[in-house]
């Protein structure tokens, strides 16, 4: 039903996987000149042009994403994400802006040099250039549905890859599917991306938890295929996602053995990665935290402050 764009992306993942079915598109990829032109091929080749579409579908609101939406929506196609995606891509620099204000500060706290978190925290500005904003037509909440080509595909909600993040589930051929965007990928294991508090103030969500509990509860739906944001279909997703939770677990476990005695989570992403550059500090970052975000909800681990940094210990069993 699904016909997979390849569209090239200026981030290190590579090109985005764009999904074309009738008038529908899903996940035009970013908002770059080099992306467009290969949009532009891919559509003629199926003897279409930007008017010809009708919808856009954004799984995520990642500029690798949907950094095009706005072309298409000013040549009349609607635009069709969560409600939160819908207001992150609306103004994709005043999210930055949170962004960069939340994890400047966050990162020294966890042990980072002031001066390294700010240069981490500045470092994405660079995708203000792919990612314009663009007004979404209609939000969809965990559970609604959209149709494609006469085929209803149902939105959910699922937590992990990002803020706003959407699956698309549906029926064709006798299969159960699903486009999955960047939740679960063939060949290289999801990053748990730190996010911040949704509202100033709020609790910082535990992404890596909740991406395991997401992607346990997608391996339960015994689904035939998935359709992901990079690189290859996947034809096993159960057997997939058995392999990434693996990873995550083994990760955990890792970061375990290393909490001796008082660690901040720099202190973790350094001896996991070892020198890492600083355009990787947030991924790193990401992992450390997110694994000691596990051990902390199994009680393996306490979290306190200690001198304004945030330190762990050990829990003696």
């Amino acid at each position: 039903m699904f016909t997979r764009l390849s569209i090239p992306t200026p981030f290190q993942i590579g090109p985005v996987n764009a999904y074309l079915a009738g008038r529908t598109l899903v996940d035009p990829g970013p908002g770059s000149e080099e992306a467009w032109t290969a949009l532009l091929d891919g559509l003629e080749r199926h003897d279409l042009a930007p008017t010809d579409i009708e919808q856009v579908l954004i799984t995520h609101p990642h500029p690798d994403h949907f950094g095009s939406a706005k072309r298409l929506r000013e040549s009349g196609a609607r635009i069709v994400a969560s409600t939160e995606a819908a207001a992150i891509v609306r103004d994709f620099g005043d999210r930055l802006a949170y962004e960069q204000e939340y994890f400047a500060d966050f990162f020294d706290r966890c042990g980072m040099a002031e001066t390294t978190a700010k240069t981490v925290t500045d470092l994405p500005e660079a995708y203000l250039s792919v990612a314009p904003g663009v007004e979404t037509d209609l939000e969809l909440d965990d559970g609604e549905s959209v149709t494609v080509e006469g085929v209803e595909l149902t939105a959910e909600a699922v937590q992990g890859h990002s803020s706003g993040e959407t699956i698309f589930t549906f029926e064709h051929d006798g299969q159960s599917k699903a486009i999955v965007g960047d939740h679960v990928l063939a060949d290289i294991t999801p990053n748990p991306l730190l996010q911040p508090p949704a509202e100033e103030g709020d609790r910082r969500p535990r992404v890596l938890p909740a991406f395991n509990r997401s992607l346990s509860a997608l391996r339960d739906r015994d689904l035939d295929y998935l359709l992901p944001g990079h690189r290859e279909e996947i034809t096993d997703p159960a057997e997939r996602i058995d392999e990434i939770l693996a990873a995550h677990e083994e990760r955990t476990e890792n970061v375990r053995a290393l909490v001796d005695g008082p660690t901040t989570a720099f202190d973790v992403m350094t001896e996991l990665f070892g020198d890492l550059p600083a355009t990787e500090y947030f991924p790193g970052m990401s992992e450390a935290v997110g694994h000691l975000d596990v051990l902390e909800e199994r009680g393996e681990v306490n979290r306190h402050e200690q001198g304004g940094v945030v330190v762990y210990e050990g829990v003696t069993q």
